[in-house]
């Protein structure tokens, strides 16, 4: 997919080329492009956000645009995934990457911080009110390599559940508020499930079995068991056989023994089950919520449930913003990117719209955002989320979430069995890590 430029002018090399041809054909040598620039603070800009995120950052972005016209603002939107981060490493490996881009937290650790990012400079930051005490701890340490800040954290997106209120008061699991009432343990969730099912005529839960839904699901339950994949150094597995099969053992319950969930669901089809009343809940990332708002769904959400009786640990990811390494850093240009950061945290309970959960704690905090709903319901699942281990082949659009997608995902299928999956991730992992890192 090629680069989708928004239209906020011309780019500076055919700005540059169009000028040189005027002074060529009227002699007016005294005239440099840099007068008719304006000399302006350059930003460039990468992400990869697209649908209602994507609209919604440019609507963001669009603003702080008009509110700055000292600064040349350029933002790029890429395809989401491997294309992405490939273009994205290769930019900083040559020195010349944009000013700012978009980094997933779980991808940090494979960024080589100090080779393809740069650290922020944590006094210009403090500058623009960007301090590590208005952020979870656990998020900005994890933003923190070896005492240097190398990703400022935008939002926490959690998996979580969404639940249909008509249905979950027809079978008496709301509480006088009309939300949901904390269902914990294996048989209360699984009861809850067959009782939706009796109402829908067909699915209890919704959920994919494609794409890295199954991921997401195995890592929520498996964290919750306080399961872990490798040691500190990231170097040796550790994978928790009883505790990993323990994780499949619920999902196989799900869709073979129960059948409360689909066998077989793609994305699209596990969000059209719980909108269209043919499943009463859905596991799934917050970011769905304005699809449901659009087509007028009778439903709320909450913080993943507490499976296991132990904890609600759930799996979720981090948009941060990073700066990628530049050969020849212009600190002018640094400083109009963090502006761009500051407008962005403090306007954030506009991104939260689209379901993410601030990052920025004024904002959590905020009226604003308490009246927000049903996306404040769950913001507490950012205190609990769950990143990807930190290892250079791990995190967002990875190769280690597909080949666990790949392998957990036939067990709601039933062509796997748990010990199958557990074995086919097992070996995967370890090819993993027995590749050296390209960085």
């Amino acid at each position: 997919m090629r680069p989708t430029h928004t239209p906020y002018g011309l780019s500076r090399r055919s700005l540059l080329a169009g000028t040189a041809g005027i002074v060529a054909g009227i002699g007016l040598s005294a005239c440099t492009a840099d007068d008719l620039i304006g000399n302006r603070t350059r930003v460039r800009y990468w992400n990869l956000f697209g649908g209602g995120d994507g609209a919604r950052m440019t609507q963001m972005t669009d603003a702080f645009i008009e509110s700055r016209p000292d600064i040349d603002f350029r933002a790029t939107t890429l395809a989401w995934g491997a294309p992405y981060y490939t273009k994205l490493a290769m930019s900083a490996a040559g020195g010349r990457a944009p000013e700012l881009a978009i980094l997933h937290l779980s991808r940090l650790g494979g960024y080589a911080p100090g080779r393809l990012l740069d650290p922020f400079p944590l006094d210009m930051l403090a500058e623009l009110g960007i301090t590590q005490d208005r952020f979870l701890p656990d998020i900005w340490n994890r933003c923190t390599v070896d005492g240097e800040l190398y990703a400022i954290p935008l939002d926490t997106h959690p998996f979580v559940l969404y639940y249909n209120v008509d249905i979950c008061r027809e079978i008496g699991l709301l509480d006088s508020n009309d939300q949901l009432i904390p269902l914990s343990g294996t048989d209360e969730l699984i009861e809850a499930f067959v009782e939706a099912r009796r109402v829908t005529g067909n699915l209890g839960v919704s959920l994919s079995t494609g794409d890295v839904s199954p991921w997401r699901l195995w890592w929520t339950l498996y964290r919750q068991l306080d399961g872990e994949l490798f040691d500190e150094s990231g170097t040796e597995l550790i994978l928790d056989e009883e505790r990993g099969l323990e994780a499949l053992e619920f999902m196989r319950r799900l869709s073979i023994e129960e059948e409360v969930a689909p066998r077989g669901a793609d994305y699209q089809a596990a969000v059209a089950n719980f909108s269209n009343g043919q499943a009463a809940f859905l596991f799934n990332g917050g970011w769905e919520v304005t699809t449901f708002q659009t087509q007028q769904v009778p439903f709320s959400m909450t913080t993943f449930p507490n499976v296991f009786g132990n904890t609600n640990r759930t799996q979720g990811d981090c948009h941060c913003f990073v700066l990628p390494h530049q050969r020849n850093r212009d600190w002018d240009n640094t400083r109009a990117a963090l502006e761009y950061v500051a407008y962005m945290l403090q306007n954030s309970v506009d991104w939260a719209a689209g379901g993410h959960v601030p990052s920025y704690l004024p904002v959590v905090e905020s009226p604003e955002y308490l009246n927000l709903t049903p996306q404040s319901h769950y913001r507490h699942a950012a205190e609990n989320v769950q990143l990807d281990p930190d290892v250079w082949f791990s995190g967002s659009a990875s190769d280690m979430e597909s080949q666990a997608s790949g392998a957990f995902g036939a067990v709601h299928a039933g062509t796997n069995t748990p010990q199958e999956a557990l074995d086919q991730f097992r070996g995967a992992l370890q090819r993993l890590l027995d590749t050296p890192s390209p960085v």
